[in-house]
């Protein structure tokens, strides 16, 4: 996106609020036509009071003056008040857009995309912008205005003089320009790195239980250091630039009034002008003084929020892979079935991850997907609510590519169960309703001792009420996933997307949450990725994967006796779980 184009998209957000947008901007621009006005009155009152020696010219001036104050107060509030109110309120509305993007785009973005990066942009590049956007723009306005109208007003003076005073301000409107330009680039690398270093953070805190077991803090510290000092070198580049550039305005400013008092001062004493415009004039420059310094820093504003819009910017323009058609159908109570048609799926055109995947799954069957690790079982899964889109072929529920129905319809009736569950940080209740946020305390208490989580959580401080950390850090693992099936039985789901894995569990809460899997599956089209002899044995159809293809399908005793992938995984990994169950109901036969 071209630079201009960046800063018209983000004036853009301030023409909804045009009646804060003329009271600011009407306020601004009267505040600095009074200000013109002082050097006249001051220059009166030398001609006038002290030249013709008039006291009253001195108490009407002074009274003026106080006047002028009062007025100019009552301008610069208004200035103050609804600049700021338009600063924050431009900054709540890019922030609500940048994050409603966010929520809108697919998976793949999430798995390029740097969850830090993003934290950075919504934070960092938004206040950055926000500085600008309001009140920063309206003082480089009203900088360029006062600057405009102290060169009419000194031409009006005395052209002769104003020529002279005013030759060093076309070089300090160079300099300052070639500031920017020079600063803006700068700008971009600096916030680009902040990105990189809140990425580390995020990175090092979400793992920090890692970092400390490995007791790696070290390194991580090192690591976050180096980024750190990246973006402190790249910050000094930019303070470097800034104070060598900062004495140069000023001196330009002091250059004026030197030519002013060397060709003016004799004028004066010859009585070609009188002192008080010599006055006015050097009063006109001086009154360039604080406004030119702070275009230096105004500009330095305008090329932060430039870069830092362009970063929200990529975001909020980034294409959904997911593209829902305007006719797309709304799903209504779905029977379950559950088709892919010659399906082939790739992350990257030069990376095939499914190919010529087919099969059909009826209302209530148990299909249970089975591979090595990357054979794309958790892909196929992923089809089916539509999280990514096929490469080639279709997938359909009730005879209905996903792609022509609307997304909110098809994944309200899909529930998701994963192997490491995620809660947020809020209460019991509000994470087992967070599929239906408006869902009585019966039903979800209902749907918390189907999944046989309502024991433990009645006797937590606060029970249903009890705020659970930070991704559910103070439940155990197998607490957190009772959880999210109590999470998926409340939404009432046609379709199950399971990870039945429980290897990190003990034995006891494994059968807990295999009695609320039999309660949550009952009835419903289910696909789970199938660690478990037990699943195995009661899926109505088995998927063998590798290397993304179907090299086996069928029922548990068929693929036994067929042999091949799925009898070398039931060797390894899954015939001693069967001898376990053998000699745990031997054992069980013989207590009894």
């Amino acid at each position: 996106m071209k630079e201009d184009a960046v800063y018209r998209r983000l004036l853009g957000y301030l023409k909804p609020y045009s009646k804060q947008l003329f009271i600011a901007y009407f306020s601004m621009l009267f505040a600095t036509l009074l200000n013109l006005f002082v050097p006249q009155i001051i220059k009166d009152a030398i001609d006038n009071g002290l030249t013709e020696g008039e006291p009253r010219a001195l108490f009407v001036a002074g009274g003026v003056i106080l006047g002028i104050a009062v007025v100019r107060g009552l301008a610069g509030f208004g200035q103050f008040f609804y600049g700021e109110w338009l600063t924050h309120r431009v900054s709540y509305d890019l922030r609500n857009h940048f994050y409603n993007s966010i929520q809108s785009l697919p998976f793949s973005f999430h798995d390029r995309t740097l969850t830090g990066d993003l934290m950075s942009r919504a934070t960092s590049d938004i206040s950055e912008t926000e500085q600008f956007v309001g009140a920063g723009l309206m003082g480089l306005i009203s900088t360029i205005l006062l600057l405009l109208g102290v060169i009419v007003t000194m031409l009006l003076e005395s052209v002769q003089l104003s020529l002279l005073g005013l030759i060093p301000v076309p070089l300090l409107i160079y300099a300052t320009i070639r500031f920017g330009n020079t600063v803006r680039p700068m700008f971009n690398l600096i916030q680009e790195q902040m990105g990189v270093l809140s990425s580390t953070m995020q990175e090092s805190m979400t793992g920090i239980n890692v970092v400390k077991a490995f007791a790696r803090e070290p390194h991580e510290l090192a690591k976050f250091d180096h980024h750190n000092d990246e973006w402190f070198d790249r910050r000094f580049e930019l303070i470097k630039t800034w104070a060598n550039n900062w004495p140069l305005f000023t001196f330009l400013v002091a250059a004026s009034i030197f030519l002013l008092l060397w060709f003016g001062g004799p004028r004066a004493l010859a009585g070609d002008i009188t002192v008080g415009s010599l006055f006015a004039l050097i009063s006109y420059v001086l009154m360039l003084g604080a406004p030119v310094q702070r275009l230096g820093f105004l500009v330095n504003l305008a090329a932060t929020a430039g870069a830092s819009a362009k970063r929200v910017f990529d975001i909020i323009d980034t294409p959904s892979e997911i593209e829902e058609h305007e006719d797309a159908i709304a799903l209504e109570r779905l029977a379950g079935a559950v088709t892919f048609e010659n399906v082939n799926f790739a992350y990257r055109a030069n990376r095939s991850i499914l190919a010529d995947i087919s099969f059909h799954a009826e209302p209530g069957q148990t299909v249970a997907l089975i591979g090595p690790t990357g054979s794309g079982k958790s892909t196929v899964t992923n089809l089916i609510p539509r999280f990514y889109d096929t490469s080639e072929g279709r997938v359909l529920v009730d005879g209905v590519d996903v792609r022509d129905v609307q997304v909110k319809s098809l994944r309200r009736q899909i529930g998701i169960v994963l192997q490491d569950p995620f809660l947020f940080s809020q209460t019991v209740a509000e994470n087992i309703a967070y599929g239906r946020p408006n869902a009585p305390i019966e039903e979800i208490i209902a749907a918390a001792k189907a999944a046989r989580a309502h024991g433990f959580i009645t006797e937590m401080p606060d029970g249903y009420n009890t705020r659970v950390g930070e991704r559910g850090v103070t439940l155990s693992g197998g607490q957190k996933q009772r959880i999210a099936i109590a999470r998926a039985l409340l939404t009432d789901p046609r379709i199950l997307i399971l990870d039945d894995s429980t290897s990190s569990v003990d034995t006891e809460t494994e059968h807990l949450i295999q009695e609320a899997l039999a309660v949550l599956m009952e009835g419903r089209t289910t696909f789970v990725i199938a660690q478990r002899l037990l699943t195995l044995k009661n899926a109505d159809q088995i998927l063998v994967l590798d290397n993304g293809r179907i090299v086996q399908r069928g029922t548990h005793q068929q693929l036994l006796a067929e042999g091949g992938l799925y009898r070398q995984i039931y060797d390894l990994q899954l015939k001693d779980q069967e001898a376990f169950v053998a000699l745990a109901a031997e054992m069980e036969g013989k207590a009894q």
